[in-house]
C-alpha cells in the first residue's frame, strides 16, 4: 500500500516557449497537475505514492494515466471517464515576464471525481494523505474531497496541503480564501506561496506562517520566496534558507509542487513528527527540496523536470 496518496487535479499543461510571427504564443504539452508534480518528486525519490483523480477518455487522459505509472506512481485511483474532457491549463507570460493561467475547464473531468469513485484502500493504511485546492474549485470533486479528508484523519493520516492559488478558477476571492482556509484547518504540513499568504492573510511570511501555526493548528510550515528560496517554521524552530539561482532557469512551471514532494520526503526520511523537526533538521530538508526545485526549472514541464536524486546532491555540494 502507498506512503503517501493524494487526491486532485490531472491535467496537460501547454506552457510557453516563444511567440509566433503574428505575436501569439507557442506552447508545447506536458503532463502536469500541482498533485501530479509532488506525487512524482516522492516517487522520483523511492517513495510509495497513489494517484485518485479523474481524465477524460480521449487522448490526453490516457497519455496522462500511462505517464503516471511510468512515474511509478499507482494509477489504480485514476478514473477514465467518457463523459468529460481532460482538463487543460495554458501558461503564457504577460508583460512583466509573469506566468498567468487560463484553463479549458468548464467543467474539466477533474472536477467530476466523486466520493464513491475514491478507492478508500489507497488512503486507509497511507502514512500522508495530500490535497491542493483545485478539487475544492467545484463540485462533485469538493464534496468527494471533504468526505476524503475526513476519512484519511480518521484513519490516522498525517494531511498535506499545497494550496496551490489559480484565481481563474473560483468565482471571487473571498470564495478561495474561504475554501483555502477551510484545507488549512485540516492540514498538518503545508506549502504555501508568500503570493498566497499574501492573497490569504495580508501578511509577511514569517508573521503569516506564525499565524498558520497558531491559527490553524499546522505542526509544519514551508513558505516559499521564489528565487528568494523559502521559510520553515514549526513550534520549535524556524528560519531562511536561500535558493540555489546558478541554475539556468527555462521553465517555472511546477517548481513549488516539486519543492512540496521533495520536502515531504525529507520529513519522512527523518522518522520524526513535524512538530519535532529542530532547526538543523529542517535547514536540511528544506535546502534539499530548493535545489530539487531549482533543477527542476532547467527543463520544460512538471512530471517530466523532477532532476535525480544524485544531481540535487551534487547542486547542493556545489
Amino acid at each position: 500500500m502507498p506512503d503517501v496518496t493524494a487526491l486532485g487535479e490531472l491535467l496537460i499543461d501547454f506552457n510557453f516557449e516563444g511567440s509566433n510571427d503574428d505575436g501569439y504564443p507557442v506552447l508545447s504539452a506536458h503532463p502536469g497537475g500541482a498533485i501530479g508534480n509532488f506525487l512524482a518528486a516522492l516517487a522520483k525519490r523511492g517513495v510509495s505514492t497513489a494517484y485518485i483523480a479523474k481524465v477524460g477518455d480521449d487522448a490526453f487522459g490516457h497519455m496522462l494515466k500511462k505517464t503516471v505509472v511510468d512515474a511509478g506512481i499507482d494509477a489504480t485511483g485514476i478514473v477514465i471517464d467518457p463523459d468529460w474532457f481532460t482538463t487543460l491549463a495554458f501558461v503564457t507570460l504577460d508583460e512583466t515576464g509573469d506566468r498567468e493561467f487560463s484553463f479549458a475547464r468548464k467543467p474539466g473531468a477533474d472536477t467530476q471525481l466523486r466520493y464513491d469513485q475514491v478507492p478508500l484502500e489507497l488512503i486507509r493504511n497511507a502514512k500522508v494523505f495530500h490535497i491542493g485546492t483545485l478539487s475544492l474549485t467545484g463540485e462533485p470533486s469538493r464534496s468527494a474531497t471533504y468526505k476524503a479528508v475526513a476519512y484519511a484523519k480518521s484513519c490516522g493520516c498525517l494531511i498535506s496541503l499545497d494550496p496551490n492559488l489559480r484565481p481563474p478558477l473560483w468565482s471571487g476571492p473571498e470564495e478561495a480564501k474561504t475554501q483555502m482556509c477551510w484545507a488549512l484547518e485540516q492540514a498538518d504540513i503545508v506549502k504555501i506561496s508568500e503570493d498566497e499568504v499574501e492573497f490569504l492573510f495580508g501578511m509577511t511570511p514569517e508573521a503569516g506562517a506564525a499565524h498558520i501555526l497558531e491559527k490553524f493548528g499546522v505542526r509544519l510550515v514551508f513558505v516559499t520566496l521564489g528565487k528568494n528560496g523559502c521559510l520553515f517554521m514549526n513550534r520549535r524552530a524556524s528560519g531562511r534558507v536561500a535558493n540555489y539561482n546558478s541554475v539556468r532557469t527555462i521553465d517555472t512551471c511546477g517548481a513549488g509542487d516539486i519543492f512540496g514532494g521533495s520536502a515531504l520526503y525529507g520529513v519522512l526520511q527523518s522518522g520524526r513528527a513535524p512538530e519535532e523537526l529542530e532547526e538543523d533538521e529542517l535547514r536540511r530538508i528544506t535546502s534539499f527540496a530548493c535545489a530539487a526545485a531549482s533543477l527542476s526549472t532547467t527543463k520544460h514541464g512538471g512530471i517530466s523536470s523532477v532532476p535525480e536524486t544524485d544531481d540535487v546532491l551534487k547542486l547542493m555540494a556545489e
